[in-house]
């Protein structure tokens, strides 16, 4: 009988842990990067929450995208500098030989440099490549790629893998990405469950809205 409340207790946690990360998703997809920033300092062990919630899902993948941007940057000179935007727990950083500047609202290990995505504290054109993998959230979009264009030097690159399903209108998408100063060079859609897309950093962003700069959340079903 003890194993089988055991087993009962566990159940139930399970489920709490899901409903609770179904929860704090929701939160980070439709709120602003601030709105996050602030959530996390005041609950930081719902960021560690979230973050194994997040890991348990990306485990059902056939391919995690970090290791395709692993895959990307060995291929590079290791004398790129680098800036992990989102980067939850370093393996980008701690799977290459390049400078990582590691950027999370949570350190989950002491590379990270806690910051809200749109503010992050790095000098204007000071790296060659800016990563946002599985990391697009917030409805400050704009801006935050607005800040990946401040700190990336002129023909940079900017490397985006995102849940697939979250792209209503990727041509639209992609056409938006002009207007906030970047150039496609390759997309890879694929795969169903995620898009990589590479951009080049053309110049600065230009004022005003890009309409087309819009991703659906990324809200998971309870199972």
């Amino acid at each position: 009988r003890s194993g089988r409340s055991a087993a009962l207790r566990a159940r139930m946690e399970e489920r709490l842990l899901g409903a609770r990360f179904r929860y704090l998703n929701q939160q980070l997809y439709t709120g602003s990067s601030q709105d996050a920033a602030r959530l996390f300092r005041a609950d930081p062990a719902a960021f560690h929450l979230y973050h194994r919630g997040f890991e348990r899902q990306v485990r059902r993948w056939p391919e995690r995208p970090v290791q395709r941007i692993v895959r990307y940057l060995r291929r590079r000179p290791a004398s790129l500098v680098v800036a992990d935007f989102g980067c939850g727990d370093c393996t980008l950083a701690a799977s290459v030989k390049n400078q990582v500047h590691c950027f999370d609202l949570v350190p989950l290990s002491p590379r990270v440099t806690v910051c809200d995505m749109a503010k992050v504290p790095l000098a204007a054109e000071s790296v060659d490549v800016a990563v946002f993998c599985l990391a697009l959230m917030g409805t400050n979009l704009q801006e935050i790629l607005g800040e990946a264009n401040r700190v990336l030097r002129l023909g940079g690159t900017l490397m985006v893998a995102e849940v697939a399903s979250r792209f209503e209108d990727t041509c639209a998408f992609l056409k938006a990405m002009t207007q906030l100063g970047f150039r496609t060079v390759s997309k890879d859609l694929s795969s169903s469950y995620f898009y990589l897309l590479e951009f080049a950093k053309t110049g600065p962003a230009r004022p005003g809205p890009a309409p087309g700069l819009r991703l659906r959340p990324c809200l998971y079903k309870r199972r």
